[in-house]
């Protein structure tokens, strides 16, 4: 499988392109693993992404918690990620076949430059966490493999985003999506800072702009929805079979009934923005022609008798000669005679002055529908 433009299901469109972040919350097992693939499949996502890691190439044994302790006790980053690290090639090559066997793509963010080899030939995309976006080491290795490259921009600076981009560039990376993201487990509503969506779009017009999301799916993935209103071609959303579980990633995570009404969401919001024009829908033609009002006599005018304002009236429905064209009829002589509540028609006036236009007789003059 490859994916020929990141995020080719963009704005506008009827949905966001979806990876579910399995990390590892499948805690060492590859059957939970397994079964994360097709719970994510089923539910709609369009990518399911791992983490791959063995503890003592990314932490040292001191290196301090940063996450929200209450939720996830391990004092240590070391120790935290030495009780998932289990998973090694062979396992992750079965988890890669299962995905195109379930037609969902695989990836698995690869945190040293051995797993970048490892999974490089399982996977159409690299993906580089928040904390490399200064790990030179780590993406001039990425980078040679010639891959699309999806960055997270967690906690960094704008100057260190363009370092990152413009180094990946000059070592070879065609494509980077940079996903706006927040480095706080689970990330408040109030630091969320979606806005940086739209300006990192302004920021870097050339790249694919998403959304790296960690805060708990409430109010109906309603972070999500807006992610997506902002631009975010790219949804990232950790993703659990139980949010439930303690500890983690669990805790501010989709589950499959999320993923699937997300997906419900985004296809209603679709159908609500429609396009970028202000047009005459095919479903507002009745009411424009019937709710809209039209010039109607007050009383019988007789033919050849000049019309005055005070003779007229504006009523529904609107198929005939339009209200604002009264000041234009007034001293215009009908060529017909005209009953009282009869709507006036432009056909009444076209014998009253020579070449007064040319139009097809369903057409206002003036105007293009």
């Amino acid at each position: 499988m490859k994916i020929d433009r990141i995020g080719e299901v963009v704005f506008g469109k009827e949905r966001p392109f979806l990876i579910a972040d399995a990390g590892v919350n499948h805690e060492g097992s590859l059957d939970k693993a397994l079964e994360m693939v097709e719970a994510a499949a089923a539910a709609g996502a369009d990518m399911i992404k791992f983490q791959a890691y063995k503890a003592e190439r990314i932490a040292t044994r001191q290196s301090p918690a940063y996450w929200d302790r209450r939720q996830e006790p391990t004092a240590s980053q070391y120790e935290l990620f030495k009780k998932y690290d289990g998973l090694d090639a062979r396992d992750y090559r079965r988890i890669a076949e299962h995905c195109e066997k379930k037609g969902i793509l695989f990836a698995a963010t690869a945190f040293d430059e051995t797993f970048v080899d490892l999974l490089d030939p399982l996977m159409p995309v690299h993906k580089v966490a928040s904390a490399d976006i200064t790990n030179r080491l780590l993406l001039k290795k990425i980078a040679s493999k010639g891959k699309p490259v999806i960055l997270s921009t967690g906690a960094a600076y704008l100057s260190e985003i363009d370092e990152a981009v413009r180094f990946l560039s000059e070592n070879g990376v065609r494509q980077v999506a940079l996903l706006h993201c927040v480095l706080e487990y689970p990330t408040q509503p109030g630091n969320a800072n979606l806005l940086s969506i739209a300006f990192l779009k302004s920021a870097f017009p050339d790249q694919t702009i998403g959304w790296s999301d960690h805060i708990r799916p409430e109010y109906g993935c309603l972070a999500l929805i807006t992610a997506w209103m902002l631009g975010a071609e790219i949804i990232e959303k950790h993703f659990t079979l139980d949010k439930s579980l303690p500890g983690n990633d669990n805790y501010h995570a989709v589950d499959p009934e999320d993923i699937v009404e997300f997906r419900k969401k985004t296809q209603y919001v679709h159908g609500l923005l429609g396009v970028k024009q202000k047009r005459v829908l095919p479903c507002e033609e009745n009411a424009r022609k019937y709710a809209r009002r039209s010039l109607v006599a007050r009383k019988a005018i007789e033919a050849g008798t000049p019309i005055r304002a005070e003779m007229l009236t504006a009523k529904r429905p609107g198929t005939g000669m339009a209200p604002m064209y009264l000041d234009w009829l007034e001293g215009k002589k009908p060529c017909v005679s005209i009953a009282e509540d009869e709507v006036i028609q432009w056909e009444m006036f076209l014998g009253a002055q020579e070449n007064c236009w040319k139009r097809p007789p369903d057409e206002e003059p003036g105007f293009e529908k």
